[in-house]
């Protein structure tokens, strides 16, 4: 017989996936009803990452009335990579391991699935970090909350796309099937909706910069899910978190060039 998880514990899902936030709530859920309020519950990704990048913005504005803002960044990503578990900056590294070193989507997912990290991880790990962190250096005070608070957004939200428009593999982890199995359109305009909080302060601070970055978006998801299908054969926990990684550097990209 089915469990269905209720409606109240979705949000709560959400936060216990995304970060290491101990959900108290959700502990007396059986596994069926855990499992299936996963499949739902990927239309708060958005909001739980409006909520992340908002703790991340803080903390550089608190630790930058007494440190530089190099400084401030630097300590505000320890702290979101102790909240969330570093699980995007893992991804990153793994997905381009298997992207770089593959010879076949068997293959790449084979190196995926090890949890040693390659050049190509090393690599590319340095380079995101990096990047995001110059980025971050380089956001204008006026539009500091809430470029990285849409960043943080727009990173969950290009997730929640992937997951509509390419299927997991079939051999990938029984959690990544179960949370990206079943994403459909209806889905996907939830986690719109869901994401306004983080989205419409943006809108409001540079609206002809949220123009680029909806180009943007749409371009890197064509070309993602044609990478997907091509070298990995389908989605897998790490592409989502590299998607989602990626996102909030576009982000940062444009509202830096803007």
């Amino acid at each position: 017989m089915k469990t269905e998880c209720p409606h109240w514990a979705l949000p709560l899902l959400a936060v216990q996936f995304l970060t290491r936030i101990p959900i108290p709530a959700v502990s007396s859920l059986s596994r069926e009803a855990v499992l299936d309020g996963l499949k739902r519950a990927v239309i708060w990704f958005p909001f739980v990452g409006s909520l992340i990048g908002a703790i991340t913005a803080l903390t550089i504005i608190l630790v930058e009335q007494w440190w530089p803002r190099l400084v401030a960044v630097l300590i505000a990503l320890v702290v979101e990579a102790r909240l969330t578990g570093a699980f995007h900056e893992d991804a990153v590294a793994d997905f381009c391991d298997a992207v770089g070193g593959g010879n076949d989507p068997e293959h790449a997912r084979e190196i995926m699935k090890d949890s040693r990290i390659g050049t190509y991880g090393s690599l590319a790990l340095l380079l995101g970090v990096g990047l995001r962190v110059a980025l971050t250096c380089l956001l204008p005070a006026a539009t500091l909350l809430v470029g990285v608070v849409g960043a943080a957004t727009v990173g969950r939200l290009l997730a929640v796309m992937v997951m509509a428009s390419v299927s997991p593999v079939a051999s990938s982890n029984t959690l990544a099937k179960d949370v990206g199995g079943r994403v459909s359109v209806r889905y996907a305009a939830w986690a719109f909706a869901l994401a306004s909080p983080g989205l419409l302060p943006l809108v409001w601070a540079a609206p002809f910069a949220v123009l680029t970055i909806a180009a943007a978006s749409m371009v890197f998801i064509t070309w993602f899910r044609r990478l997907l299908m091509m070298h990995i054969g389908g989605s897998t926990g790490d592409c989502l978190g590299f998607a989602t990684y990626a996102g909030q550097l576009v982000v940062l990209f444009v509202l830096v060039a803007a």
